[in-house]
């Protein structure tokens, strides 16, 4: 009998699971939304070796807390997966935090002021580079011009990029020293802008700013080490887990692999390198650092420019200046060209395009290289993207999914340009602007990025904007067509789910699930369940990746 007794005994002990393993992070204490549509929430997240080892309630995860086990009340904060921004300039970030940044700058004589300012400070020999004035509700109602500029530096070169990056102010030394005058040329897809008696403004409109490009200081390898350590800290802070790294020299592709290899990227980069600069990317094919950390596998190329300089290009002149309907950047036949050898080679396209003309010439030319690719080397859901697609012609509007192109877009320009679009483009133009609501009911990919340093970064403000669709202050309109705001469930899939579909990594990333990588961040504020207003006054407490935790405020 005790044999029998025995027996069984040691049949059930076989028989019965295995303990769980202690994992090495344990997270619990808020809410948890996992991004999952059949089990949207959880009370406990677990991780081990980087990945996500366990999601369900506080009873089932205490007996993966072991000794070793690193434990993280969240205090009530509220954990989401990764935040990805699908769409900025990673080298530019860390450029703003270290150079002259007009960032905020009231009216065209505080931008001045600080330029004054920072002379006083640097005394700096060369000339001077700054980013970041938008004339949007300033007093003065005007661009910069060089008289401006002109006032507080009558010999020193300076050169000051709008914040959409599309257009700059050079006073008259930064002219004369890079020999632009009246009988000077603009180069196609770019304009030199004149006062009515034809004398040079200063600004320099997308393409013609090449024309002072030569007064740009050499950056050196230390110079972008220090950017991009200063961009990591800054997007982690803000709680992005990945970004999508946009217009990337081919040079910082290998320094961003090589910081990776040394522990020193702690965000997840996935690189769209500009295309006059793929040439080894067309060569090699899709490239991936041994801890994925850094992939690259995406060109960037340019149809127009900027709403805000009037360079994005229309089909119909701007309601505010007849005269112009923008400008093509590329002529068509290049840019065909670019995509055709990227769809050979597999590397995904991501085309900037903001005006209807811009964004009816990109889908044109994905139909025709879709169509033309010969049976032998076409190749299935290339995920191939529109950048910004922010006015769209309604009757256009289906060709995205039609396609499969992905939306790109960074919902807090609608917030910005909400108070000079209008007055751009008149009201019949708004029923295709800023679409996100249209885009996704019609069956597109629609993702979510903050184009930083144009825009400030954060992903409270793009989350907030994407279901607001007001400016910070709570002001819109109604006839900025508020049914074009997203539910919460869908603006979460813009910066998680949506967000790894666009980089092909759906299988690892973009939900809370078992198995993934654990790319995590959490929230002072709960963005499912706040008050619209409350949502951009939050902050990160928690940002995690593969498992790490990158940042942290408690």
């Amino acid at each position: 009998m005790r044999t029998l007794i025995s027996a069984l005994a040691c049949a059930l002990t076989l028989a019965a699971p295995a303990a769980a393993q202690p994992a090495d992070l344990v997270i619990w204490g808020g809410a948890i939304h996992t991004g999952v549509d059949n089990a949207p929430q959880a009370q406990a997240v677990a991780v081990s070796g980087g990945r996500i080892s366990y999601v369900g309630d506080r009873g089932g995860v205490r007996e993966r807390v072991g000794p070793k086990t690193r434990v993280i009340d969240l205090k009530g904060a509220a954990l989401f997966p990764g935040f990805t921004d699908s769409h900025a300039h990673l080298r530019g970030i860390g450029e703003r935090e270290l150079s002259l940044n007009l960032e905020g700058s009231r009216s065209a004589a505080e931008a001045v002021a600080r330029v004054k300012d920072y002379l006083a400070a640097r005394r700096p020999s060369g000339p001077v580079w700054g980013r970041g004035w938008i004339e949007t509700g300033w007093p003065e109602g005007r661009f910069l011009e060089r008289r401006d500029i002109d006032a507080v530096a009558p010999d020193q070169p300076v050169l000051l990029v709008r914040a959409d990056g599309h257009a700059l102010v050079a006073n008259s030394a930064a002219l004369k020293a890079a020999g632009v005058d009246e009988t000077t040329k603009a180069p196609a897809g770019g304009e030199i802008l004149k006062d009515k008696d034809g004398r040079l403004t200063g600004m320099l409109v997308d393409n013609a700013m090449a024309l002072v490009a030569g007064l740009q200081p050499k950056i050196t390898e230390a110079d972008r080490r220090e950017a991009y350590a200063a961009a990591f800290k800054v997007e982690t802070a803000y709680g992005w887990t990945g970004v999508h790294n946009m217009s990337v020299d081919w040079t910082d592709v290998a320094l961003l692999e090589d910081l990776a290899a040394k522990g020193q990227a702690p965000l997840r980069v996935y690189n769209a390198v500009d295309v006059g600069d793929a040439g080894p990317l067309f060569a090699s094919g899709p490239r991936q650092s041994p801890d994925g950390r850094i992939t690259t596998r995406a060109v960037k190329i340019y149809s127009d420019g900027a709403l805000g300089s009037r360079g994005a290009a229309l089909f119909e002149p701007y309601a505010d200046a007849h005269s112009t309907r923008g400008l093509i950047r590329t002529p068509p036949e290049a840019m065909k060209a670019q995509m055709s050898k990227a769809y050979a080679a597999g590397i995904q396209v991501a085309t900037h395009a903001i005006g209807d003309r811009g964004n009816a010439v990109v889908l044109d030319l994905y139909e025709q290289v879709f169509a033309e690719t010969p049976p032998n080397v076409r190749r299935m859901a290339p995920r191939w993207r529109i950048e910004h697609a922010q006015i769209v012609r309604p009757a256009d509007i289906p060709r995205f999914a039609r396609n499969a192109v992905i939306a790109s877009m960074q919902p807090s320009h609608a917030i910005g340009d909400l108070h000079f679009a209008p007055a751009r483009l008149g009201d019949k133009r708004l029923d295709g602007a800023y679409a996100w609501k249209s885009l996704a009911d019609g069956g597109a990919v629609v993702v979510g990025g903050s184009d930083a340093p144009v825009e400030r970064g954060d992903p409270l403000i793009e989350f907030y904007a994407a279901v607001a669709r007001k400016d910070l202050t709570g002001f819109s309109t109604p006839a900025w067509r508020p049914r074009e705001a997203l539910s919460r469930i869908e603006a979460l899939k813009l910066f998680t789910s949506n967000a790894a579909f666009a980089r092909f990594a759906e299988d690892e990333l973009g939900t809370i699930e078992v198995g993934k990588r654990a790319d995590l961040s959490a929230f002072s504020v709960d963005l499912m369940t706040a008050p619209e207003a409350e949502i951009p006054k939050g902050h990160a407490v928690l940002t995690v990746v593969d498992g790490q935790v990158v940042f942290e405020k408690r």
